[in-house]
């Protein structure tokens, strides 16, 4: 009774906490926050700079005195206190002030997370004022909310491409009938670029620079005779004079050949282990994929010709997750379902 009258004046949030970004979506208001899971602190006195968007245009460009931290590493809390200044800042924007009852909090979270990082983000959302605490596999809630028949005998397959990991999940009658976690996603696949620029042309460059080329040219798939060049600025590892040069969408195809086979390899072993009824099913609907990863031109054609399946771009990938997690606000019974213990 007390949590029914708690919730009318509080604003529940839902959180998708991503490597990449960390989007907060508030009960009756909708998505309120879609930020990099960036922070930018003091080294001395930890006291806070900046997070999110202002944080994410420091990273590389900081002094000594001051570090720019991505909290998470291949979706997992890797820096604690890091997370907890960055969910409080969030709740804190969110709610303006205006609520004066901590909130009720679900936050999605990759599939394969342990005990241990369980109760670290429990800890991290109540300690930023929360004032209870649900975990739901990302899985899930993207199959959710992309509007998957989740709750039906039927198998569906969901394929999350985020910034740390890769999340695939057959699900059926509310729940996950098999899953696999890889550490691949938005994140590896700069990092191909970036190995790739300096094996080829001896050009250093930086995790936002790859992360430019992977959106603007990036492609796993040829799908045209117009093919995109670009641009890019680095420095020269043997002269460490900084230079131009020009790269070509052909040559990130390259690059980005071993993280995507990663997924890809990883979807094949789902399938090997998926019951065969729920295989057919998954035949007819086909794979949806989501997550940023889901954007990289030519993808859903790569995967559809390398493993025979039908694979369909969820729409708005990117939010996928967060309208699941939000969708839950709503399902209190649902959510209590397939929410973690």
């Amino acid at each position: 009774m007390l949590n029914n009258v708690l919730g009318w004046f509080s604003n529940d949030l839902a959180i998708d906490l991503g490597t990449a970004n960390t989007l907060v979506y508030v009960k009756g208001r909708g998505v309120m926050c879609n930020e990099p899971s960036v922070v930018v602190m003091r080294t001395d006195n930890k006291k806070l700079i900046a997070v999110g968007t202002e944080a994410k245009r420091m990273l590389g460009k900081t002094p000594l005195d001051i570090v720019a931290i991505k909290p998470l590493k291949d979706g997992v809390i890797a820096d604690f206190d890091a997370t907890e200044e960055m969910l409080k800042y969030f709740i804190k924007r969110v709610h303006n002030g205006r609520s004066f009852v901590s909130p009720r909090v679900i936050i999605g979270v990759p599939s394969g997370i342990t005990q241990v990082e369980q109760r670290a983000v429990r800890d991290a959302a109540q300690a930023s004022g929360a004032r209870e605490v649900y975990l739901v596999g990302e899985p899930m809630a993207a199959a959710i909310g992309v509007g998957l028949p989740v709750g039906e005998p039927s198998g569906n397959m969901i394929v999350d491409i985020g910034g740390g990991t890769t999340d695939i999940a057959v699900i059926s009658l509310d729940g996950i009938v098999f899953s696999k976690v890889v550490n691949v996603g938005g994140d590896k696949m700069d990092e191909a670029i970036m190995g790739f620029v300096k094996r080829k042309y001896n050009l250093l460059i930086g995790d936002g620079t790859a992360e430019r080329i992977k959106i603007e040219i990036g492609s796993i798939y040829k799908t045209g005779y117009n093919e995109s060049t670009m641009e890019m600025k680095g420095r020269d590892l043997f002269s460490g004079i900084p230079k131009t040069i020009t790269i070509h969408e052909s040559e990130i195809r390259e690059a980005l050949a071993e993280p995507v086979n990663v997924i890809v390899d990883a979807i094949k072993s789902a399938l090997e282990k998926t019951p065969p009824e729920l295989c057919a099913d998954i035949l007819d609907r086909g794979i949806v994929l989501a997550g940023g990863g889901a954007l990289l031109r030519g993808l859903n054609q790569f995967i559809q010709e390398t493993i025979g399946l039908p694979v369909i771009v969820a729409e708005d990938p990117l939010a996928a997750v967060i309208r699941g997690v939000g969708k839950l606000l709503d399902e209190l019974d649902l959510m209590k379902q397939v929410a973690m213990n």
